[in-house]
């Protein structure tokens, strides 16, 4: 028979072996379009980016076959048109005319209806704008492919250590009005897994680095990721949903899995932006 604390443990790992699963087969194909770039890294973007609009017309009570959910994916898909044409002023235009666009024909379909309007077009934004990031972050051909797989390195590492220590440590919660579950000792375990993880990239890409910008770097995507996961909980909790959908076993939806992504993006093209060109996020010379 099994005791309070073997249950209490099986329950608090519960989810472990799913999400092992579904990492091991999402991580290594993202990887690898990352690395491959141009058709790949195209094709990645144009089905996360179909999937994402899905999930955040679904939430919203639309469909996207019709007016106004169909507004939500030709914006975006527009938007990022645009930005592998290297237009990405012109793509960000695309995304305020597309959010005001989603929101006039909410607001005028939403007759008898007593839900928010505004929430559809919000979708517009918080999709478009990581996916314009992440085109324009990739475009810089080495550079880019170094800067998006470090991105995507912390944002993981900074998930997997805040599951594990929180699952392991518990302890205060982070900020239960908005998602029960998390923890400050996962806060700082997904922060500290994130600058272990981003200087290690660093350093595999470029042995010559200093490791004071690659952990300053580091924390302030490993920073924004958490939030972004906190933003993501906080529109859960607002649509009164547990997942985004069920499309990724142990994770729930995409939008789910990759709420860190979508925060930590436009904060790496930003720092990009100031650096330069082509630089790498963590060469300040």
């Amino acid at each position: 028979m099994i005791g309070p604390a073997e249950a209490a443990r099986a329950k608090r790992w519960g989810d472990l072996r799913k999400r092992f699963l579904s990492a091991l087969v999402l991580g290594p194909a993202a990887v690898a379009c990352i690395w491959l770039g141009a058709e790949a890294f195209t094709g990645m973007m144009a089905l996360a980016v179909a999937l994402l609009a899905w999930e955040w017309v679904h939430m919203c009570g639309r469909r996207v076959r019709v007016l106004p959910g169909m507004a939500v994916p030709i914006a975006v898909f527009a938007a990022g048109a645009l930005a592998v044409q290297d237009q990405t002023r012109w793509a960000l235009v695309v995304l305020a005319l597309g959010f005001a666009v989603s929101w006039w024909f909410a607001r005028s379909m939403a007759v008898g209806l007593t839900q928010p309007t505004g929430r559809l077009a919000l979708g517009v934004l918080y999709i478009g704008l990581a996916g314009v990031a992440l085109i324009e972050l990739r475009h810089a051909n080495e550079g880019g492919r170094a800067n998006v797989l470090f991105l995507f390195a912390v944002v993981w590492a900074s998930d997997i250590g805040a599951y594990t220590a929180g699952r392991a440590f518990g302890g205060p919660k982070l900020w239960p009005a908005v998602s029960p579950n998390k923890t400050w000792s996962g806060a700082l375990g997904g922060l500290a897994a994130a600058l272990a993880v981003g200087l290690c990239v660093a350093l595999a890409f470029s042995p010559w680095a200093q490791p004071g910008p690659v952990l300053v770097v580091a924390a302030v995507l490993g920073v924004a990721s958490q939030l972004g996961d906190l933003l993501e909980s906080a529109i859960k909790r607002h649509f009164q949903v547990k997942d985004s959908s069920h499309l990724i076993p142990g994770h729930g939806g995409l939008l789910d899995r990759l709420d860190g992504v979508l925060a930590a993006a436009p904060v790496a093209a930003v720092l990009s932006f100031l650096l330069g060109y082509g630089r790498l996020l963590w060469d300040w010379r």
